[in-house]
């Protein structure tokens, strides 16, 4: 059941493009930490299934040959735990603790959390331009970043008080109002 923040008749101001900026460069800095966390644990987890556990030179002397390249599995772990991370915060409180920060809010337009799959398709359209902008850059060299840097900024910049997040996930991200103290 999805959790009521105000209203459904009260609307809040749009959150600005630099209080969105500023609460992603926030969540992105606990997204470091998340993933390092992850990465320790899936390291620890296939080195005892594949018996490195006596000895964790192994995974070290494999990657200085060239013979441990990609590991698809650690991949998805890392984008199914961010997403995890991130659609647990915006179907609870409708705020990722940088959203708490600058006082901005994911909800719908009633004023209600958004649903799992909600969070999804915002997760989804974000990481794939994301994606996109990285691949570009590694095939294109620098030259993308007159491509990419506009394309991330249009991905979050909010027109008419939506941005193509909110827009794919039927959603906005708006302003929370401080509550005046009662004494």
């Amino acid at each position: 059941m999805p959790r009521r923040f105000h209203a459904a008749d009260e609307l809040l101001p749009p959150a600005s493009f630099i209080k969105r900026s500023l609460a992603i460069v926030y969540d992105g800095l606990i997204s470091i930490a998340v993933l390092l966390v992850t990465t320790g644990i899936y390291t620890m987890i296939t080195g005892w299934a594949n018996g490195w556990v006596t000895s964790w030179d192994a995974p070290l002397q494999k990657a200085e040959t060239g013979q441990l390249s990609g590991e698809p599995g650690l991949t998805f772990a890392l984008f199914l735990v961010m997403y995890l991370f991130f659609a647990y915060f915006w179907t609870r409180v409708g705020q990722t603790l940088g959203m708490q920060v600058w006082r901005i809010r994911i909800e719908n337009l009633d004023g209600t959390s958004v649903s799992w799959s909600q969070a999804l398709r915002r997760y989804v359209t974000a990481a794939g331009v994301l994606f996109i902008a990285l691949l570009a850059g590694y095939y294109l060299g620098s030259a993308t970043l007159f491509l990419s840097v506009p394309a991330m900024v249009a991905l979050f910049y909010p027109v008419n008080g939506l941005s193509v997040t909110d827009r794919v996930s039927e959603s906005v991200v708006v302003s929370v109002v401080k509550k005046p103290k009662t004494d």
